[in-house]
């Protein structure tokens, strides 16, 4: 059993890639009429609120049942996305394409709340950190959480190795006059060197229209990343914890 202040730690990570989510879909205000609705926000902050209530008991919302529509909604979602992807890029979709991170990860979660029991013989969301009747949760089928846990590795990996900093996500903040020419090269440089698309940020993100820096580091793809690197993490680490 993981000690409780270990997964006190990442329930509490988790509850702020909640809130930076959560942040994040306000500033947008995705609810406009016109504006972009963007699922990687949503899923985010859907993730973050399932794996707090996961690690600590306490945190606990749904249950599993709903749990798992939910998530099975969201991995029908990205792989109708990768798809769509994949037949206008190819393989490189799979590789470089900011959908397939999200897919793992809605899969993952799916397969958790299908497939977590308790090694008492029960069911239901104890908290990993802690338990109810001396039960710690686990897993039915250890092999597919190993193969999970390594493609997020993986992925995580990737991420961090894609991401630029926060200098250069607090520099791409700071509003810069400049032409409409230079705003979209900056556009298309910032997507390219964070491996995210422009469909992970919300329409209207800030780059060089004055907004306040605040609100173009919060929405800038930098914190997309950071928030996917995060939920990668604990998500392979709860995988391993429950094999």
């Amino acid at each position: 059993m993981p000690p409780a202040w270990l997964t006190d730690i990442f329930a509490a990570l988790m509850l702020l890639v909640a809130a930076v989510s959560a942040a994040r879909l306000a500033v947008g205000r995705p609810w406009r009429r016109g504006a972009v609705i963007t699922d990687t926000d949503i899923s985010h902050l859907l993730m973050g609120i399932a794996m707090a209530g996961m690690l600590a008991s306490g945190l606990a919302t749904l249950s599993n049942g709903a749990w798992a529509v939910i998530f099975g909604v969201l991995t029908a979602w990205f792989a109708y996305r990768v798809v769509r992807d994949a037949r206008a890029n190819g393989v490189r979709a799979l590789a470089g394409g900011h959908c397939a991170p999200h897919l793992v990860h809605s899969g993952a979660m799916l397969y958790m709340f299908l497939a977590i029991t308790a090694m008492s013989g029960g069911s239901g969301m104890a908290g990993m950190g802690g338990s109810v009747g001396g039960s710690m949760q686990t897993l039915r089928y250890p092999t597919l959480a190993f193969v999970f846990a390594i493609v997020l590795i993986g992925y995580t990996a990737w991420d961090l190795d894609q991401l630029p900093g926060f200098g250069h996500a607090l520099a791409l903040a700071v509003p810069v006059p400049a032409g409409p020419a230079l705003a979209g090269a900056t556009a298309v440089v910032t997507s390219a060197g964070t491996g995210a698309s422009k469909a992970d940020e919300p329409a209207g993100a800030p780059r060089t229209d004055g907004h306040s820096v605040i609100t173009g580091f919060l929405l800038s793809s930098e914190i997309t990343v950071g928030c996917r690197i995060a939920m990668g993490v604990t998500m392979a680490l709860m995988l391993f914890l429950m094999i």
